[in-house]
């Protein structure tokens, strides 16, 4: 089975940092398990990603997007990335509650 690179772009890396610093103000602990968690679940995305189904996004690009959701009850996270030949690029990491990304609006 080939095994795609995992790229995690810029953008997914700083939400990803924002996220485990506001989990870290309440329970420090749970905030290393939360990122141990969610890197683990992307690192898995190098195994078969196209099994993720595509993003609410998905009709506002121009490319595919997909999605991988992580955590359970108000803290799912939704691991947003699009599959470029070899490579799995993560392209945002956002809470579940947020709105769906689109075209011009902050992301």
């Amino acid at each position: 089975m080939p095994k795609f690179r995992v790229i995690i772009q810029p953008s997914a890396s700083a939400e990803m940092e924002v996220a485990l610093l506001w989990i870290a103000e309440k329970n420090a602990a749970a905030a290393v398990k939360w990122f141990n968690g969610l890197q683990s679940a992307v690192q898995k995305l190098e195994s078969f990603p196209e099994r993720c189904p595509l993003a609410p996004e998905n009709d506002f690009f121009q490319e595919e997007i997909r999605q991988l959701i992580y955590g359970r009850r108000t803290g799912r996270y939704r691991i947003i990335f699009s599959i470029r030949a070899d490579a799995v690029h993560i392209l945002h990491v956002r809470h579940g509650a947020r709105d769906y990304m689109q075209p011009g609006s902050e992301a």
